[in-house]
């Protein structure tokens, strides 16, 4: 009896205990600042691209209205490659998918002031003036160093009478550590679209010859089927596009694409995208010593 009398009176208490406590909390969220997201590369042979937008807020709604008020408009833009001072003008492009007209600041064959293009085993220096704020960033196209000496492809595991193949590359690593990779891949004359995971270091591989199963790009636009994406099909034109790359451009893509696979998982452990751009600026400067291999895909 004076164990019930007990339990009655602590369940008493405990509720009242509770109904205490509750109070009525009001979070106020102001609207997250706009930052200037920069993204910016420059590749062997070819000219350097700055694409400038500002972030949008996290309770903005996302669509192409958004997107296109987003583009940063005006700006001044210097890329230097130790000698030569580039001053990349502002071009617009239409997305054939979207109709949305895209934004990049770039040079072309027909400019007349100083240009060039991007080569091996040299600096560059980016420097955009915006809003009255400077920023600034460097990056370095390394050497092409690791290559793909083949591919070809086999049969995907398990479905081989389905039409999927998988694609296999045997690539070299040269001695010495600090060879930081990004591959792409284009299919039948398409986009280049980077791996699902895309950059690689060499803390394994450093120094060997080895074959590796190369996945297919994919389009963070659109929806992933996660069983199938990696596999190409029978009859497919593929290109492989593998850039040698520095360890700031390694970085960012290395924490950009963890954060991308975490979205949505309460138990990921929060990670920082690293920028090498200053003053408070989004986004990178990469630079990328590139190869391509090519290969069709028989029926």
């Amino acid at each position: 009896m004076i164990r019930q009398i007990f339990n009655f009176s602590f369940s008493l208490f405990f509720s009242f205990f509770l109904s205490s406590c509750e109070k009525n909390i009001s979070i106020k969220l102001d609207p997250t600042s706009t930052d200037l997201v920069v993204d910016a590369s420059i590749e062997n042979g070819k000219y350097p691209v700055v694409t400038l937008t500002r972030s949008l807020d996290y309770f903005s709604v996302l669509d192409l209205q958004a997107l296109s008020n987003s583009f940063v408009h005006n700006a001044l833009v210097l890329v230097s490659n130790g000698s030569i001072t580039a001053q990349l003008q502002e071009y617009a492009t239409k997305d054939d998918s979207t109709g949305l007209l895209m934004y990049s600041y770039s040079l072309n064959d027909s400019y007349s002031g100083p240009k060039f293009k991007g080569a091996f085993s040299t600096t560059y220096s980016l420097e955009i003036r915006e809003n009255n704020q400077t920023y600034m960033a460097t990056t370095t196209i390394p050497a092409l160093a690791k290559v793909i000496d083949s591919l070809w492809w086999v049969p995907a595991p398990a479905l081989a009478d389905s039409g999927l193949v998988n694609l296999k590359a045997k690539v070299t690593d040269p001695p010495g550590l600090g060879n930081y990779t990004r591959y792409y891949t284009r299919v039948n004359g398409g986009p280049f679209y980077p791996g699902l995971n895309s950059v690689f270091d060499d803390q394994i591989t450093d120094g060997t010859t080895y074959t590796v199963t190369v996945d297919k790009g994919v389009n963070r636009n659109l929806p992933i089927d996660v069983n199938n994406y990696s596999f190409f099909n029978k009859g497919d034109s593929v290109t492989v596009k593998l850039a040698d790359i520095d360890k700031a451009t390694y970085d960012f893509w290395r924490t950009m694409e963890y954060n991308y696979q975490s979205i949505g998982n309460p138990f990921s452990t929060p990670t920082v995208v690293i920028s090498n751009v200053s003053n408070g600026a989004l986004g990178y400067f990469g630079g990328y010593a590139a190869q391509y291999v090519s290969l069709q895909i028989p029926k």
